[in-house]
């Protein structure tokens, strides 16, 4: 199975599809990841407010794959955004995890609200993570423009990513655009809006029409626009159907239809940033 890889701005490259972690049960997360790893998987989105690192990484180690040829992301938890807690609990993650290394280090959420938190300061101790070799790359989670622009202005090290809701019903093509010309890769969770999109008419014309399912041709549709995905699965059918939908592609006309299925705010299904409490 060749994943495309897409170039990180630290000119290390990332798989652009893998298997997001989010609300996995934690008795049965290592071996799903076990799965994943031998259907081809090689990239696992988690977090310290997942509470299943460590299962991640019994997955991986438990796949007799090489932890080398697998990128792995983790969170801050947004109750850490402070230099310490931020220093002690990516310590603890990586103690969690028995990795020398994470190869993405996300703050989780930006929490503008928080009056003994700025996301700035934070930042600056991910850049220490990322000086020392600890994290290979480090990005941002749910960052809108304007807290991107505040953390351009008055930090040194660009985000890698922008890992943000994004899917048929939330596309913020503004936001994208601001990304690519910081170089900034956007990453999609709940790339299939959980299943909310799957109704469309649009959709599911198109996937009756290429013989694929609505989740293949949502999950295409964000690869061709430049995202990278992580769908989050419990079942083996469906980590291999996910997986399968790199032996077609969506005409300029079909990506065009499906761009007209945005909601704009309507569309969110979780936190807004700028209120997540």
């Amino acid at each position: 199975m060749n994943i495309p890889h897409l170039l990180l701005n630290t000119k290390a490259t990332i798989p652009q599809f893998g298997l997001g972690t989010y609300k996995l049960e934690a008795d049965s997360t290592a071996e799903i990841v076990t799965k994943a790893a031998h259907l081809g998987y090689r990239h696992f989105d988690t977090a310290q407010m997942y509470k299943n690192e460590a299962e991640v990484a019994a997955g991986i180690r438990a796949s007799g794959i090489p932890r080398e040829e697998f990128f792995v992301t983790s969170k801050l938890l947004p109750a850490n955004n402070q230099p310490d807690k931020a220093r002690r609990s990516f310590s603890e993650s990586l103690e969690r995890m028995q990795f020398d290394y994470v190869d993405l280090f996300l703050i989780h959420w930006p929490m503008p609200h928080l009056a003994d938190a700025d996301f700035c300061v934070t930042w600056r101790v991910l850049e220490e993570f990322y000086a020392q070799g600890l994290a290979k790359a480090i990005g941002v989670s749910n960052f809108l423009k304007h807290h991107l622009q505040r953390l351009l202005a008055e930090t040194e090290v660009i985000p890698a990513v922008n890992q943000i809701e994004s899917h048929p019903h939330l596309q913020l093509p503004d936001l994208h655009e601001f990304c690519a010309q910081q170089g900034i890769l956007i990453e999609a969770w709940s790339p299939l809006a959980r299943g909310r999109v799957f109704s469309e008419p649009v959709l599911l014309k198109i996937a009756q029409l290429l013989g694929k399912t609505p989740a293949q041709v949502t999950l295409r549709w964000a690869l061709q626009r430049g995202d990278i995905v992580f769908p989050k699965t419990a079942s083996p059918e469906r980590l291999a159907e996910n997986l399968d939908i790199f032996d077609f592609e969506l005409s300029p006309e079909q990506m065009e239809a499906i761009s007209g299925l945005d909601r704009g705010e309507a569309g969110r299904i979780g936190p807004h940033p700028d209120r997540m409490a």
